[in-house]
């Protein structure tokens, strides 16, 4: 039997059905997309006060089946069912109304609003004559704050909050529904180690009320910590689901990709010609102060700091998003100025930027459109025409080496998942044949195979003589992938550390003077 929404949220005041073994399970689902089986014939299970991850590849399934779990999509076929009784989720309020909220990768707040305006937006408390009252809404939200031991005002908006400050507010805003359910997608990817163990403190906290939690990653040492068990899809289907305890990283490798990956870091030596890029005394007032780093041929400059420390608003100042306060850039020893991104791509140059969604991706165009772009003034454009054949061609080319997961090139990129958007921006500069290439974040949200992959190609490209600076959270990214590390604290760069000499600890302490 399948219970309307309505009538399950009955069930739920009531409290559970006597004797449901799970708190939430999914059996048989289906789902199509055109051209696309997401989902075929997958099951879930939740228990009760338990962590539990869902790991795979990108377009494994796992977003969709989350999404469907929440309201935001229906199943072709199968049955959900919540504390033991059938239910249909027809919109995500259906889902919340329920007990079950989901925190997207891509944080869905309103940055005009304050804090407490976005934790309780369309549930405002309101006084005698009917209007809002924000002298209890901002009372209850520093007692819910309080309560998760999140270090917030209230009053805030959210627009002058970091990442990881916002995360904070979803997470606070998914609680104060009462939730049964917490689904989080990729929670960790804009986190520093503090605010990851910050994080894990409130789920550890969640837990032991009970509350059910699903934990989408693909971080392995996330789901040794925090993950009561896991499942494992790959290509739509459910794989299998084991306790943490029972498994190594390696078989979960196995299980993800059907393949064994040999070399996460495929770092090798190669020739490091000379100085392509210099930045002297660089400095945007208030953001960075007096930054100076030089990258060659064929070199792998990794940049490292806390969330904060300005490693983001270097790249842009440097690519020509923001104008700088003062300080210089050369190319080849020879001044130039760069005041555009069009200008930088002028002097063959690339920038894979850290947030896909809103200065990446153009969600409502297709993968060509989106992959052609940085080119249409380049060698696919002959006496003002666009060569459509050779620059399809080499768009297909490009995400059959990257491994995109699309039925054709004309699929809407919002219907990709995270990575594979991810994929196609990293093909788009790819195509461009930079000299320089500036890569800030290039693996966030990006499963364990798809990241090998990446990395592989970050060499080739060094290989190839493109002097390469990459941003990165992860610090085995940085350790392995890097001829140097350039840490940065507080808008000023620390110090560098060669590969032979680079070591956590060491990237840890100038990251934090």
């Amino acid at each position: 039997m399948v219970v309307s929404p309505s009538t399950m949220a009955a069930v739920r005041a009531s409290g559970a059905v006597p004797n449901a073994e799970y708190l939430l399970a999914a059996e048989g689902i289906r789902k199509e997309f055109p051209g696309v089986v997401a989902l075929d014939d997958v099951q879930f299970k939740l228990k009760r006060g338990t962590v539990h991850a869902l790991m795979g590849e990108n377009g494994a399934g796992k977003s969709t089946l989350m999404k469907i779990l929440a309201g935001i999509y229906q199943p072709d076929s199968g049955e959900i069912r919540l504390k033991g009784a059938g239910i249909r989720l027809d919109s995500p309020l259906d889902a919340l109304e329920n007990g079950i909220a989901m925190i997207h990768q891509e944080l869905n707040l309103m940055a005009y609003m304050t804090v407490a305006e976005n934790i309780w937006i369309r549930r405002e408390p309101k006084n005698r004559l009917g209007f809002i009252d924000h002298g209890e809404m901002y009372r209850r939200t520093e007692t819910l704050l309080q309560r998760l031991g999140i270090d917030l005002d209230p009053e805030t908006r959210v627009g002058e909050l970091s990442v990881a400050s916002r995360q904070m507010v979803e997470i606070a805003k998914a609680v104060s529904y009462d939730s049964d359910v917490l689904i989080m997608d990729e929670p960790t990817s804009a986190l520093t180690e503090r605010e990851v163990e910050h994080l894990f403190r409130i789920i550890r906290d969640l837990r032991e009320r009970g509350i059910g939690i699903v934990y989408i990653t693909h971080k392995m040492n996330e789901l040794f910590e925090i993950a009561d068990e896991f499942s494992v899809f790959r290509d739509g289907k459910y794989i299998g689901t084991h306790a943490s305890t029972e498994v190594t990283r390696d078989d979960i490798i196995r299980m993800m990709v059907g393949r064994e990956i040999t070399q996460m870091f495929p770092k090798e030596e190669v020739p490091i010609g000379d100085v392509v890029l210099s930045v002297n005394n660089l400095t945007l007032d208030g953001v960075f102060h007096d930054i100076s780093f030089e990258v060659r041929a064929g070199e792998i400059l990794g940049v490292a700091g806390l969330v904060g420390s300005g490693r983001s608003n270097v790249a842009e100042t440097v690519f020509g998003v923001t104008p700088a306060s003062k300080g210089t850039i050369a190319i080849d020893g020879k001044p130039v100025s760069i005041d555009s991104p069009t200008k930088a791509i002028s002097h063959r140059m690339a920038f894979l930027t850290e947030d896909r969604k809103d200065t990446g991706c153009l969600l409502i165009l297709n993968i060509l459109e989106n992959m052609q772009i940085a080119v249409l003034q380049d060698k696919y454009v002959a006496n003002g025409f666009v060569q459509e054949n050779a620059l399809s061609e080499a768009c297909e080319d490009m995400c059959r080496k990257l491994r995109v997961k699309t039925p054709h090139l004309y699929e809407r990129i919002e219907n990709l998942s995270g990575g594979n958007q991810q994929k196609v921006l990293i093909g788009r500069w790819m195509l461009t044949k930079p000299r320089i290439l500036i890569l800030d974040e290039p693996t966030r949200g990006i499963d364990v195979g798809a990241k090998a992959e990446i990395h592989k190609l970050v060499c080739e490209m060094a290989r190839q003589g493109v002097a390469v600076i990459m941003i990165s959270s992860e610090m085995p990214e940085v350790l392995g992938m890097s001829d140097r590390v350039m840490v940065m604290h507080e808008g000023r760069v620390t110090g560098f550390l060669d590969r032979s000499e680079a070591t956590q600890v060491k990237v840890m302490d100038l990251a934090s003077r």
